[in-house]
């Protein structure tokens, strides 16, 4: 097995093959320029990954790397049209840089696109990868329609919540993973193992990325702190507080996710407050733990060296490392 950065290397490269420029171009250059926008290339890295923890060769499960990451991508983009984003990775969004209609039917290429690249396994390869991909896509938007949903209710719950980042967030990296073993024909038993690995580590990087978007380190997280909270988003942090705040608090947090005051600098303090004294913050935190443990249990199950397992276990503690 090789690090982290020789997989992302690996795919990149791949990918820079994949990218070609083709007609109409304006359909085109749309998909390759989000393609290159960068990114950690978690998922595929994870696709490639498990493909050589069951003993295959990385290179067998690039097509199914790339599939992930298209599909990734296709998403973002019709994501950022619905919530009108001006920016991605630092640069200007398709919609914004093309138009709607252009980041419409581009992502729609793209999906179409994430399909194609099965076609270059075996008919039983093909038929795994396929029905696993439906059951994810399909997912995702559910996932993706409940996050709508929750910014106009007032009533979402911690277990609804739970869900919604389990289909628009974790599914895909599992899914990432069982494709990985898939290719590399790994029993059933294996294959489940890696799909729940990779979900429960999910939910964990999608809660810790909640956490952080509030509590992290503005020079180190990437995003801008406080993001959620100036969307007024009912993150699990804010369910949390809501549930445990005495009524006084409550109404304070229930009327600042109300507004959008020009200055959000002290909406966004005044409720960082209300998370920390009303015990949302340690309960978030012990959720990612209690996520993050639930998956490196499943890693005992798993018919693999313990050598093996460390790696998979390193590679979590890595990706849950973000402290600032």
């Amino acid at each position: 097995m090789q690090n982290t950065p020789y997989y992302q290397q690996a795919f990149v490269d791949y990918l820079n093959k994949f990218v070609q420029v083709k007609e109409p171009k304006s359909l085109y250059s749309p998909i390759n320029y989000i393609l290159q926008l960068g990114g950690k290339r978690l998922r595929p890295v994870l696709t490639l990954m498990t493909a050589e923890i069951f003993n295959c060769p990385y290179e067998n499960a690039l097509n199914a790397a790339l599939s992930v990451e298209v599909f990734h991508n296709f998403s973002l983009v019709h994501d950022d049209i619905m919530d009108d984003a001006p920016l991605r990775r630092g640069q200007e969004t398709v919609h914004e840089k093309w138009d709607v209609n252009t980041g419409i039917l581009s992502g729609d290429a793209m999906l179409i696109m994430a399909y194609q690249l099965f076609e270059n396994y075996d008919s039983d390869t093909f038929q795994a990868l396929a029905k696993l991909f439906s059951k994810t896509a399909l997912q995702v938007c559910e996932g993706q329609q409940y996050d709508v949903d929750f910014e106009t209710r007032d009533d979402v719950s911690v277990p609804e919540y739970l869900k919604m980042i389990e289909y628009k967030t974790a599914v895909l990296v599992g899914a990432a993973m069982e494709m990985g073993a898939i290719v590399a024909q790994a029993s059933e038993a294996d294959k489940h193992n890696m799909y729940q690995f990779g979900k429960n580590l999910g939910i964990a990087f999608q809660l810790q990325d909640d956490y952080l978007d509030a509590f992290g380190n503005p020079e180190t997280f990437g995003k801008q702190v406080g993001g959620d909270i100036i969307e007024n988003k009912k993150t699990y942090l804010y369910l949390k507080a809501l549930e445990f705040s005495n009524d006084d608090d409550k109404q304070q947090l229930l009327h600042l996710y109300s507004l959008q005051p020009a200055d959000q600098t002290n909406k966004i303090e005044t409720i960082k407050e209300i998370f920390d004294t009303s015990g949302a913050s340690l309960a978030t935190k012990q959720i990612i733990e209690e996520y993050t443990n639930k998956a490196f249990q499943i890693l005992e199950k798993l018919e693999i060296s313990d050598e093996k397992k460390s790696l998979l276990k390193a590679f979590g503690q890595q990706l849950m490392n973000r402290n600032n």
